[in-house]
């Protein structure tokens, strides 16, 4: 039987959608997966390392890998007015950015990309890596001037005393007129075109199971949240869990495709086929992932 490993975060859209599939509920002929959990930007550095069969991945992240990786239809992350946002204190609702340090889950994060594409402008310097659940506190204790927030924090930075500055997702909605692309699931060349096929059917069977039966997973979801909140999670689940995790469909693809080329025309992302491109930002010296 071969061994195939899986990585995703513990986030509750990745349990939820993942159940299914990790627990045999639905199972891949041959097949025994590994699952491997890890912060997103953790999963983008493992995948550019080829140390990953399939993982979740940031859409940033899969403008550098689009070579060796290629995109599932299932599994997707991406919708309308669920976006990243950038929250500040109180006081600085109505400053500028413009020297603002801000925390940032991730160099190769979609929200990383979000923000450089909101402001090209934006000196990537003053972006400091910090993993999700660190940023608010950061912000809200002065280390930081604002932070870029995803994940369960877009429904928990008022309890800091946080409020939001600039909503990316609302931003990219208005500007471009596509959902927002945030993450999907990429699977590794090396695995065959038969076995990727594979894994994408038992996948979407598995997002299908879970939004038909949500109680099943209700215990594997919460066992690995950040927020044990009932009413965090279902909201977490609601936001980034929809018809396109189901299939991405023409109009999923054509929205991951306008983000990536956006993207390239910034030269963040290399253009596909060319050399690859490098992504800058100061890392947070307790961050132990590695620089990639």
């Amino acid at each position: 039987m071969r061994t195939v490993t899986i990585g995703l975060s513990p986030c509750p859209n990745d349990t939820f959608i993942f159940h299914a599939l990790l627990e045999g509920i639905v199972p891949v002929e041959g097949v025994r997966l590994e699952p491997v959990f890890e912060d997103v930007e953790a999963l983008n550095r493992l995948a550019l390392d080829d140390r990953l069969d399939v993982t979740k991945i940031s859409f940033h992240a899969y403008g550098h890998l689009r070579e060796r990786w290629t995109l599932l239809d299932s599994g997707s992350a991406l919708g309308r007015r669920c976006g990243p946002l950038v929250v500040v204190r109180p006081e600085a609702r109505d400053r500028s950015l413009a020297e603002a340090r801000v925390g940032i889950p991730g160099e190769l994060t979609t929200a990383a990309l979000l923000l450089r594409l909101w402001d090209p402008t934006f000196d990537p310097r003053r972006l400091l890596v910090l993993t999700f659940d660190r940023i608010l506190a950061a912000v809200a204790s002065g280390e930081l001037d604002a932070g870029l927030i995803i994940h369960e924090s877009r429904f928990t930075y008022a309890r800091h005393g946080l409020v939001e500055r600039v909503d990316l997702g609302e931003w990219w909605e208005s500007s471009h007129a596509r959902p927002i692309p945030l993450g999907g699931i990429i699977a590794n060349r090396r695995l065959g075109p038969a076995l990727i096929r594979a894994i994408d059917a038992a996948l979407r069977e598995s997002v299908i199971c879970a939004r038909r039966r949500p109680d099943l997973s209700r215990e594997f979801v919460r066992s690995h949240a950040q927020e044990l909140e009932d009413d965090v999670i279902d909201s977490h689940i609601a936001l980034y869990v929809n018809d396109f995790t189901v299939s991405l469909g023409a109009e999923g693809r054509d929205a991951v495709s306008h983000l990536l080329a956006e993207a390239e025309r910034h030269g963040i992302i290399p253009v596909k086929g060319g050399p690859r491109a490098g992504a800058a930002a100061s890392r947070d010296p307790q961050d132990p992932r590695p620089q990639g």
